[in-house]
Formats: structure tokens, sequence, C-alpha cells
């Protein structure tokens, strides 16, 4: 190996970007001071200064005590290799933390392996699980965030620009989620490279939507800064005519600069060379030594960085004039040596790819080859982690069908069990292309992979059947779904089922295309297409009569979880009973679990509640002990659903807490999106507004999913009715309609829209409105297990009725309104007390919209919700009593205590329309709002100056002197949330800062105490 070279044509003078870099060493001083993750992404084009900029960050930053670790996308051939900055990052972590990084990856060294296999043997992982990357990148994620809890580190990716989709996805979900620690991460990219369809360029569009990432583009240089370049370059004040020169041919890009003026030392002048990029990059490279010629060829078809064995076995020199020729090399800036590593690259990727480009087709072929060779003759020259992939790109290079075929297929095992599902599908399709071209008795010597779920589970014995072209595609199939690639999947689905549906008699089997045709209706279902039931039924003509097998259950599953969502009642019912029992006839019991998962959500609608809720837990336990996490995440979905359907909302948020735990300590991150959209539901009837909130920003934040971040928007919308804020809910409506989309409705959504659309129209008094939502609503049904906004939406409809009692404009078609109302509140399940209240609630506005309300109705009703966790809906009911009781008279001081306690909830709430009809009730009564001395106080009243217990948390944290964004850290929650808390509280208690703030706290004893 080489020891330090001279160098030339490269400026010892750091030029411009002084702001830029101001950018780069604020960031690291607001990480190290509080422990504020920063990230920051550097834009430009290729040659501009963007490795420079980050040589100097680095430099300030080792001078400051940081851990840095650097990562550069590979190239190999055109290919990138999956998670490699990571990898390489995460192996310079842990040659210089290895104690740290041990300690904080203790427990997840399996999983984790597939990102720095010096952890140990990749862990188990459940085949072609999309959870499984979520859980990769979570683990990822905490692994950083508890290094940089002790120690500042810098991050840097480089070259965006050819990250493959794998640490693309991780570096997003890395920006979107990470949270604590002194950590700063640097990621920089090509922006010349960046066309309209290049696949970073979406990335880019939701990294500016965070406002926690800083996006930092560099401009090329001025005339000036091109002058004192030169002056750096040539020691001496260049001439300014030779200053025009280059800022005009080089247009300020600073290594064009040096390439001009390394051309101009050489012999050359600038004014010579051709207008071609090209030749003027391959000028230098030509003027090398024909052995360093040589080399730097060999080394521009290896990758983006070659190791010195392997080149020393691809080149076939002696190994002085390898030497010889190396020095060559990198004297003349053409190569580098690896930093980390025993390898070089070239200094600048745009002369990689000349010469590349440059490269005789034969030759290119002839290189592959070699390097296939030599890496098959020793494995050990390349890093494991690398091998698999690498020597299927080489034998795909060499253009040699026999070699590539294996090669690639054993790359794609490889992607799989990282994780790294679209460089599986990559990969596939390769295999797809070579395989026409590789005879048949080869093709025949290979074997099938690793089944894709239940496919094909056709009693064949993978021992000693070949590898068929179908099961290619079933592969690719459900790599393309699992990798968010749905067009793709959906076209490879195509492509199977025109096989087993053509003339071919040979490759006709009722199984395989039952299998594919669920493939295609998860997939149209999941590209908003279609709702996915006529593939489904496909698939179930094609196994009928067929015996029992794993794909007959999977269709049966399918099919009946296809009805739970879309058709609720018997005939869905009875599916999930047949998929069940089919299920256990074939002895699969991950199918068994999934199966009765649904048939334990239906039965709890049925009404069949106890023996479907122990079901539930009882797959969730099970699961979760055989290791099926998504489905054990599923269970937890389900189970807090189907308790939230019974009114038990407490229950439900404790179960969805669990979920989200275990959700999270498997990486599961879509799982615990559906998870944080049901306990929001459950949070909200229990008052506990400000936590559905935090659920539901974390899901506008992270979520995965469109229908969970649907959810999340109507629950703001209902939020926002209740506050009396009607424009946003009007946003959040459309914005949930969107995330739901038309192709594809489920009552369990659908209903939810209707009641907020009802729901802001009644607040805005449009009653012509209000009826057409309600109508519409009517017509479609309430199927089992929508009785949970349906209660909501005929109580919003018939007190919308009652409110427009005496207006002209709504007396017209009053009537039949009502006795809509009446007929649906019939229909609706009451399977528990809460929804026999919200009944008795609604027959009590429906007396009120005739003109008869009376004390008892709504007594009725206040005793009923009085026998529940429904805060809201009691205030509610208490105003309506209150305001019975004064009409009547003669209980002034029964209808005063229940005026103060209905607005002390509303006050608690935020629910400022409550509030506002509760304070004009007691003014035109001429009741006080505060008790009088010595009676009891409401428990949410004046002892804590309406302080919800989630700014009482926020309040003891300001007496403690913290920060807004060091409380958003603790309470897991925004710094902007914190800074509303922070304005709520000075309101409430009437002081102008947070030292008074504080000192009332302490005075008044309004903290809360914990344990």
């Amino acid at each position: 190996m080489l020891g330090a070279v001279e160098t030339s044509s490269v400026s010892p003078v750091f030029v411009g970007r002084a702001g830029e870099l101001t950018a780069l060493t604020d960031a690291l001083a607001r990480a190290h001071a509080d422990g504020e993750p920063q990230a920051l992404l550097i834009g430009g084009e290729a040659g501009v200064g963007k490795t420079r900029l980050i040589e100097e960050f680095v430099d300030a930053a080792c001078g400051r005590g940081a851990i840095v670790a650097l990562g550069g996308c590979v190239e190999v051939g055109a290919d990138g290799l999956p998670f490699a900055p990571f990898s390489t990052a995460l192996r310079s972590l842990n040659r210089r933390l290895p104690e740290e990084l041990a300690a904080a990856a203790a427990g997840q060294e399996g999983e984790l392996a597939r990102l720095l296999p010096e952890l140990g043997d990749v862990g188990s992982h459940e085949p072609s699980n999309e959870d499984a990357t979520a859980r990769l990148f979570e683990l990822t994620v905490r692994l950083l965030e508890r290094l940089a809890a002790d120690h500042t580190i810098v991050l840097v990716l480089e070259d965006l620009h050819w990250a493959d989709a794998s640490t693309r996805h991780l570096l997003a979900y890395l920006f979107r989620t990470l949270r604590r620690g002194r950590i700063v991460v640097v990621a920089s990219y090509r922006a010349d490279d960046i066309h309209r369809r290049h696949p970073l360029r979406p990335l880019l569009a939701e990294l500016d939507r965070l406002r926690t990432v800083r996006r930092i583009e560099l401009p090329r240089f001025t005339r000036a800064e091109v002058r004192r370049q030169l002056t750096g370059i040539l020691a001496a004040e260049p001439d300014p005519a030779l200053v025009d020169e280059i800022f005009e041919r080089s247009d300020g890009n600073a290594f064009f600069v040096e390439e001009l003026v390394a051309s101009q030392g050489s012999g050359r002048t600038p004014g010579s060379l051709t207008d071609s990029l090209r030749d003027l990059l391959l000028v230098r490279v030509e003027a090398l030594p024909e052995d360093a010629q040589r080399v730097a060829r060999t080394v521009a078809e290896g990758g983006s960085a070659v190791e010195y064995a392997l080149l020393a076995a691809v080149a076939r020199l002696p190994e002085d004039e390898l030497i010889e020729a190396l020095r060559a090399a990198v004297g003349a800036n053409i190569l580098l040596a690896v930093p980390d590593g025993d390898g070089y690259r070239f200094r600048h990727s745009l002369v990689r790819e000349a010469v590349s480009d440059d490269l005789l087709p034969g030759e290119r072929s002839r290189l592959n080859r070699r390097y296939a060779e030599a890496l098959e003759a020793d494995p050990s020259l390349v890093r494991p982690d690398e091998r698999a992939t690498r020597l299927a790109t080489y034998w795909y290079h060499a253009h040699d069908p026999v070699k590539a075929l294996p090669a690639v297929l054993r790359a794609s095992v490889e992607t799989r069990k990282r994780s790294a599902y679209a460089e599986q599908l990559r990969l596939l399709e390769r295999a797809m292309e070579l395989w026409d071209e590789v005879p048949a008795e080869v093709r025949g010597s290979l074997r099938p992979l690793d089944y894709a779920e239940a496919y094909p589970a056709c009693g064949c014995d993978p021992e000693t059947t070949p590898l068929r072209y179908l099961d290619l595609l079933a592969e690719a199939a459900v790599a393309a779904r699992v990798c968010g690639e749905r067009e793709r999947a959906l076209k490879i689905g195509k492509m199977a089922l025109r096989l087993l549906e053509g003339d071919d008699g040979e490759e006709r089997d009722p199984l395989r295309a039952a299998w594919f045709w669920t493939e295609r209706s998860r997939v149209m279902s999941g590209l908003g297409r279609s709702d996915g039931w006529a593939e489904i039924a496909t698939a179930q003509e094609l196994v009928r009569g067929l015996p029992p097998s794993a794909v007959h259950a999977v269709v049966l599953a399918v099919a009946a979880g296809w009805g739970m969502l879309h058709k609720p009642g018997p005939e869905s019912l009875a599916a999930a009973e047949r998929a069940y029992e089919y299920a256990r006839l074939v002895k699969n019991e991950a199918i068994e679990l999934h199966a009765r998962l649904t048939l334990g959500t239906l039965q709890v609608s049925a009404g069949d509640r106890d023996e479907g809720i122990a079901a539930l837990y009882e797959v969730r336990d099970r699961t979760r002990a055989l290791g099926l996490y998504h489905e054990s995440a599923r269970a937890h979905i389900n189970l807090s659903h189907a308790l939230e359907n019974l009114g038990r909302s407490r229950e439900a948020v404790e179960v969805a807490d669990d979920g989200i735990r275990f959700a999270r300590e498997h990486g599961l991150l879509d799982s615990q999106g559906w998870i944080r959209a049901n306990q929001a539901e459950s949070q909200l009837p229990l008052g506990l507004w400000e936590e559905a909130q935090h659920n539901c920003e974390w899901l506008e934040r992270a979520g995965t999913s469109s229908k969970p971040r649907g959810t999340a928007a109507v629950r703001l919308a209902q939020l926002a009715v209740a506050r009396g804020e009607p424009d946003t809910a009007t946003a959040l409506l459309t914005a949930a309609r969107g995330h739901y989309g038309k192709a594809d409705p489920m009552p369990q959504y659908t209903v939810p829209v209707e009641l907020v659309e009802l729901s802001i129209a009644a607040a805005a008094g449009r009653i012509q409105d209000v009826r057409t939502v309600l109508a519409r609503a009517a017509e479609s049904g309430f199927p089992p297990g929508t009785h949970r906004d349906g209660w909501p939406l005929l109580l919003a409809a018939a007190t919308a009725e009652a409110d427009g009692l005496g207006l002209p404009a709504a007396a017209p078609g009053r009537d039949e309104a009502l006795a809509l109302i009446r007929r649906c509140a019939r229909r609706l399940a009451t399977p528990a007390p809460v929804w026999q209240a919200y009944s008795l609630h609604v027959s009590a506005e429906l007396d009120r919209a005739e003109g008869r309300a009376s004390v008892e109705r709504w007594a009725e009703s206040v005793a009923a919700y009085g026998r529940t966790e429904r805060p809201y809906q009691l205030a509610l009911a208490r105003h309506r009593l209150a305001d019975v009781l004064l009409v009547e008279g003669g209980r002034r001081e029964e209808a005063a205590t229940l005026l103060r306690e209905a607005h002390a909830t509303a006050v608690r709430l935020g629910a400022h329309p409550l509030r506002e009809d509760v304070e004009l009730l007691a003014a035109r009564a001429r009741l006080p709002l505060t008790a009088p001395a010595g009676a009891p106080q409401p428990r949410h009243g004046d002892d804590t100056f309406g302080l919800t217990p989630r700014e009482q948390d926020v309040l003891r944290l300001v007496a403690a002197g913290r920060t807004n964004r060091q409380i958003a850290e603790e309470l897991f929650i925004s710094p902007k949330t914190a800074s509303v808390h922070v304005s709520n509280i000075l309101a409430k208690l009437g002081v102008s800062g947070r030292g008074e703030a504080a000192a009332m706290a302490h005075r008044l004893h309004l903290l809360r105490e914990t344990v």
C-alpha cells in the first residue's frame, strides 16, 4: 500500500462557502449543547465543492471532539449496494466506539447484523414481511440515539444520487423519527443528476416538507472566488487573462477549474481542449503512463471503490508495477486511497464515469469477467455483506447468462435476508431477463429460492422440483408489493396470470393462479384501483372443489378479511369460520391465527362479545409467543378496535399502549400507525383530547399507510369542531377524503367522514346540508360495528334539528328528518351502557326538537353518562338539563351546580362552543359559575385554574426551568405543541411570563405529584 503522496492542482485554500460552513458548525453546536438532532442536505452539481465543504466541516467537528462516521453510496456498475453508506458508517462507529456500540445493540445483534455483519449472524425473519424493514429502520434509529446520548456523533452520507431504494427509505425514516441525541446527519447528492424521474427526487420533496431538515444548495464560484482558488493552486497571483479564460470555460465549477489548470501544466493550453466534457475529464488520465491508465480503467469498472487485493487479482500486473501505477494515478489526483479501508476510488466520480464510458464493449465484459472469476476464486477479497451482490453484478455485466443467473438468484436471497426488498426486486428482474438465455439443463439444476408466503404450497418437494419462471414471478411480485412498487407488482402479476391462463397446458395450475389473484387483490386495493373483491372472487372460484391446501386457506382468510372491512355481517362471519377450519385442516398455524383474528373481530360485531374478545386476546398472546410479530401487531389493532366497539375505551387505550410498545420494540412502523389511530379514537371520548391530538400528529408526521392517516385527519377534524374551529375541520375533512380515496370505500371510514361533514354543517347552522348528509348515511346503512360513529352522527343531527326549532328556514322537511333519525336509531345497536346513554341522549334531543323537553328525560341522560367515562357528552347533557330546570323554575341551585360542572369540563377540554353556551345560559339566568365559599368544588375546577393534566405536566417542567424544546422531547410532543401549551398556561393563570407561572405554581400547589 501507499503512504502519503504529493498532490497537485488542488487548492490548499478553502475558498468561499463561509455561510454554508457556518450553517454546518452551528448545527454541530446545537446538537452538542442541546442534545437536539440536526439534519442537513447538501446539494450541488458534480465538481462544485460538496466533498471539500464536508471535509472542512469534518475537520472542524473532529477538532471539537465529535465522533465522525462517513459512508458513501456505492455504485457497482450501474447498481447501488443496499444500505452501503449506513453499513460503512456503522462500521466506522464500531471501530471508534466498540464497547458503546455493542451495549447499544445488545439484544438486537441479529437484526442489526443486516447493516453491520460484524455484530453476528443475521437473525431469523418473517419471509417477505414489510414490517421487517420497518423494524430494522427503528432499531437503527434507536442505536444511533443511544450512541448519541453520551457522544456527539456526526454521520456523513455522501452521493445520495447513487443511493439504492433501501438506503433512501432508511434515510427518510431517520430524518422523520430521529428525535433525541447529540447527532448531526449530513447527506450530500449531485443535483445535476436528479432528473424528473430520478428515484431520489420524491425523497428530496418529502424531506423539504420536514421542518427539521435544512437543505443547502452550493452555487458555482464567482469570478472572485475562482481567482482565489487559482491563487491557492498556483501559489501566486494569477494573470487576469488566465482568470477570465478559466472562469469562462469552467463556468465557476471548482473541479473543472482544477482540471483546466492541470491540463495547462501538462503542456496543453486551455484553448486546445475540445468542448466535450468527456475529453476534458479524460485529458489527465491519458497523460498517465500506460500501466496507470490500465489500472484506472480496471478500477472504473470495479465499482465506486475497489479493494487492493481484488484489484491486484484483476489487473494481473506484477506487484511492483501495480504499486508504481497506483502511485502515478494517486499522484496525479486521479485515484485516492479509500479512507477507512484497503482500496482505491476515483477522486471524482465524473472521471470514473468518463473512463468507464470510454471502454470498448468487449473490454468492459472482459474486466467484469475477471472481477467475477477473482471473487469466485477467493471470496475473502470483499466484505461478506457485499460479496453476493457484487458477484452477481460482475457476472451480469460480463454477459455470461449461465454464470449470472445463479449468482443473481443467490444475491436476491441475501438482499431479502437484509430486508432490502427493492434490491431483491431489481435482482429478480435481472433473473427474469436472463431466464431465456440460459440453457434448459442449467435452469433444471436450480431450486426454488424461498417460497413467497403461501406460494406455491402445492405439495412439491423443493429438493427435487426445479425452479420455474413462475416461481421467479411469485418472488418478484411479493418483493415489489413489500417495497412499495405496487405498479410493478401489478405488472408482474399480470404476466404470471397470462402464463397460467395461456394455451400451454404445462403452466396451468389453479392453486398458483389463485395465489396470484389473491396478490392482485392486495395490490389493487393498495393502489386504490378497486376494492379487490373481483380478484378474490376469481381466486375462490379457482380453488373451489380442490383438496384443502394452504393456498385455499389463504384465499378464504383474505375473503373473510375483506368481508370484515367492507360487508360485516353473517356472511362474512361464516366465511371467517370456514377459513379458520381450513387452516386447521391443513395444519398451518400462521394462517389459522390470521383467520381466527378475523373471526374474533366479527364475533364481537355479531354480538358474541365475550367469546370474540377472548379469542382476540388468545391470538395476540399466541402470535407473540411464536414470533409472528406482524400478526401479533394486527391482533393489537383488531383488539383495541373491538374494545372501543363495546365502549370499553379505557381498556382499548391500555391495549393500544401495549401494542405501541410492542410495535416500537419490533420496528413495526406501519402497524404502530394503525394502533395509534385506534388509540386516538378511544382517547377522544375519554376526554384525553391532547393525547389523541399527539397520536394524530405522530401519524401525520411518521405514518406510512394512507388509511390511518385518514383516520388521524378525521379525529383531528372532530376535535376542531368541538373546539369551535370550523375552517380547520373543513380542511382536515378534505385531507381525510384524500387519504381514504374513492375506489375502496369501507363503512368504518365512510361513517366517521359523514359524522364530521354533518357536524361541520350543524356548527354553521346549515340545516339542509345536515339533512342531506343524514339521508346519505341512512341510505348506506349502519353495518355491524359502525354504531360507534353512528350514534354520534344521529346525536349531531338531532341536536341540529333541536337548535333549529322555530327557524322558518328549518321548518320544511323537519318532520321527515326527525322520523328518519328515529328509524336509524331503532336499527343501531346498543351493545354496552355507553351506547345506551347515547340512545337516551338522542331521544332527549328529539324531544327538544319537538318542543317538549322534560327534566326526567334529561336527568336520565345525565345519569346514564355518569356511569360511563364520557366527560364531554356528560357536560353536554348537564347543560341541557340545567336549561330545562331553569325553564321549569324552582331548582336554581341544582342548575347552577350542573352549569359549573359542565363549564369546568368545557374549560378543561378547550371545548369553546360548549363553554360559550354554558356561560351564556349562566349569564342569562344570573347564576355564578364559581361555587360559593364552602361549597364542594368540581373535580376539574378552580383548584387547578382549568389546567388540563397535560398542561400540569408542562407547568411542572416550566417550573423546573425547561425550554420548549426540552419539554417537547421529554413529553414526546412537538416544540410547537409545547409552545401552545405554555401560552395556554400563562393565559389561564393570568400571568405574563414563565417565571411568574412557576412562582404561582409553587405558591398555590398547582403541580401534580408524580411517582
